[in-house]
């Protein structure tokens, strides 16, 4: 899912971010909320991009965990705009929550409060960010495919200028050192 990957959680701070600008000194971020502060995360922050995170699942497959995009699609097609359960609920309510959008998920490894996580950033998402939950349909192979066009070799163009330039400011440098 392409839009998680702008979209990041820093520990330490509530909510989401889109990432903005990554530099040198950290990364520019802006919250996902209706104030839309901007601010910079320095270097030592932990800033987790959504694309990036998973959820581990319990099942015989080689896959150990489900991108946390498919789960967000999950929890899309089966309850939309109204989600029935409250980050704030019971444990039980939370793991019936999770295994009904997840039946797989390891009830171990996924704790609690990753299924309050996951239900508050839903609820984000589709709120600021609801591209997250457009689906975009793939194009078949053969259509997507582009010839490349030969490049064509050029020949190198020698600028003789600059070294002459160079060669008069050396002789009037060295005319002034005479004078000297």
């Amino acid at each position: 899912m392409e839009p998680l990957k702008q979209i990041a959680n820093v520990a330490g701070y509530s909510g989401l971010y889109r990432i903005l600008k990554p530099g040198r000194a950290g990364v520019i971020v802006e919250s996902l909320d209706e104030k839309k502060a901007k601010t910079m995360m320095g270097p030592t922050a932990r800033v987790s991009v959504l694309s990036d995170i998973s959820i581990y699942v319990d099942d015989d497959s080689e896959e150990q965990s489900i991108a946390l995009g498919q789960v967000l699609l999950a929890i899309n097609e089966k309850y939309g705009d109204t989600l029935t359960v409250d980050p704030k609920g019971s444990n039980n309510e939370l793991a019936d929550f999770m295994a009904s959008v997840v039946p797989a998920y390891d009830r171990e490894r996924v704790r609690t409060t990753d299924i309050k996580k996951l239900i508050t950033w839903y609820s984000i998402l589709r709120q600021y960010a609801p591209e997250v939950f457009e689906v975009v349909a793939d194009a078949p192979a053969d259509e997507t495919t582009v010839e490349e066009a030969p490049v064509a070799e050029e020949t190198p163009v020698i600028n003789e200028a600059p070294a002459e330039e160079a060669s008069v400011a050396q002789e009037k440098k060295a005319s002034k050192s005479q004078k000297a």
